[in-house]
């Protein structure tokens, strides 16, 4: 099962990382800050896991000379060194940790683990133009990047000073709590901890906080405030030892606070209700009215011609695919598998191709589902992708013509128009539900296997359309399999409304 998952990430995106005792140090043209306490500078070449790279090229490491970036080795180094325990007949998954330095295990409070990221985009214009997109808004895909290595950090500095092999089993949601549209009027904190922990998986939740004024000096759990929070991500965290391959018992969490303990049970419910539920959706049998309205779908398919009516689109020609090869100068900080959040990224990248593409229009990301990882993508394979739109879902207002209309394409929304002149969901439009299918094929063999599938909600405003011309978009699936494919689009819309209605308020 470990084998499975992937070597867990933790980039290098800062020009400062600093402790709480400790005077900054400021690397040439860098332009954001990655803390985190009780820790050292952050030093070119660190071998100490909570400090070093994971990343090789990332946003703010590719503005920044070689000679700064920190990495225990170059990719030379690691493959000189796999070929000579391969010679060996020995397995070598990380060129970087190969002991674990101790088995112990103690206890560690989410403030042991707490971690941040500022990206000051307000201050500094040049790393706003790396994070902006085509529309002027937030780029999400560039984020994921900062998401995934900054969890990867607090994993390594729970289990410090044990040096397992972290892998990532799962990204559980990432979600934007509101929209942020103009991103250089603000600067950004991105905060994480460990918020429960089993015998060897650990969940780390992240939030993103966006402030139009100063960044607090001091950064806490406690200086941060809700109202500020526009992103929301859980990962889900294995450990390994790299000597065995087997699990590694990692240091139990310590909630010290009343909101401890009620995120660690939250926590612990989700996880035990995953393991119930892991089920994968495709083979959950339809019920009575998912039967229902997979007959009503074949009807109305026979029927529409999308040649003559441009709002809607059928499912097989939404479909868009990539072919990268997996190049060394996006490995992790293991070094023989590519880095994960550069992964979410070109996944978000081409399910974003295929959103805008079936819209007509910018859409803006919403949420990505629960996602887990089977396989680790390694440096020297190729990696497909491969998005279609597998699901629509109208959200009207009141007086809208259409809310009325019966038709197995215009069901009743699972989300509602937001109150929240903050929220994305503020106006009518059309949500759209983007699956990414990814396959990676090693070059010694001819079978390729799935990598990892990734469910991406993007929301397009009627108000995006040319004045006069506002409508809602559909896509139309037309053979059984993709009748399923809506189901279950439908199913997982539903979870997700689900999940922003036991969000804190």
């Amino acid at each position: 099962m470990l084998k499975l998952l992937r070597p867990a990430s933790t980039r290098a995106v800062s020009s400062r990382f600093v402790a709480t005792c400790v005077v900054p140090i400021t690397l040439p043209n860098a332009a954001s800050r990655f803390f985190s306490h009780k820790s050292s500078n952050l030093q070119a070449g660190s071998t100490v896991p909570s400090e070093a790279a994971d990343a090789a090229a990332t946003v703010i490491a590719e503005q920044r000379d070689a000679s700064t970036i920190a990495h225990s080795a170059t990719w030379l180094d690691a493959l000189t060194e796999r070929d000579r325990q391969a010679a060996e007949g020995n397995v070598l998954d990380s060129f970087s940790y190969m002991n674990p330095k101790t088995t112990e295990v103690g206890e560690r409070t989410r403030s042991e683990s707490f971690s941040y990221l500022v990206l000051p985009f307000k201050d500094d214009r040049w790393l706003c133009d790396s994070y902006i997109n085509a529309f002027g808004r937030l780029r999400a895909g560039q984020m994921f990047q900062d998401l995934d290595a900054l969890a990867g950090r607090i994993a390594y500095r729970h289990c410090a000073p044990a040096e397992p092999m972290n892998v990532t089993a799962s990204v559980d949601r990432i979600y934007m709590v509101k929209k942020v549209d103009e991103i250089q009027n603000y600067n950004f904190v991105l905060a994480g901890c460990v918020t429960w922990t089993g015998r060897s998986s650990m969940e780390i939740t992240v939030k993103g906080y966006a402030f139009e004024d100063l960044v607090p000096e001091d950064i806490s759990e406690e200086t941060l405030p809700n109202e500020n929070v526009f992103l929301t991500a859980n990962f889900t965290f294995v450990a390994r030892n790299p000597l065995t391959h087997k699990s590694f018992a990692i240091n139990r969490l310590l909630p010290v606070t009343e909101k401890e303990w009620i995120d660690y049970r939250r926590a612990e419910s989700f996880n035990a209700k995953k393991k119930l539920a892991a089920k994968d959706q495709s083979i959950i049998e339809p019920s009575d009215e998912e039967n229902r309205l997979v007959y009503d779908m074949w009807k109305a398919s026979r029927e529409l011609t999308p040649q003559f009516n441009k709002n809607v689109m059928f499912m097989k020609d939404t479909t868009v695919s990539s072919t990268l090869f997996m190049q060394p100068q996006y490995r992790n900080r293991h070094s023989y598998m590519i880095f994960g959040g550069y992964l979410l990224r070109q996944s978000f990248e081409l399910a974003y191709c295929a959103a805008a593409a079936f819209s007509s229009a910018g859409p803006r990301f919403v949420s990505l589902d629960s996602t887990t990882f089977k396989a680790p993508v390694p440096v020297g394979s190729v990696l497909s992708m491969s998005a279609s739109v597998s699901y629509t879902e109208h959200i009207h207002d009141g007086s809208d013509p259409e809310a009325g209309v019966d038709s197995p394409f215009n069901l009743p929304a699972t989300n509602k128009i937001s109150a929240n002149p903050d929220a994305f969901l503020l106006e009518p439009g059309t949500l759209v539900q983007v699956k990414v299918d990814t396959n990676i094929k090693n070059l010694d063999s001819v079978v390729s296997k799935e990598s990892g599938c990734f469910i991406y909600s993007f929301f397009v405003p009627r108000s995006s359309y040319e004045e006069g011309k506002p409508h809602f978009s559909s896509v139309i699936p037309q053979t059984y399999s993709e009748m399923m494919e809506y189901v279950e689009g439908r199913r997982r819309a539903h979870d997700t409304a689900n999940y922003v209605a036991t969000m804190p308020k």
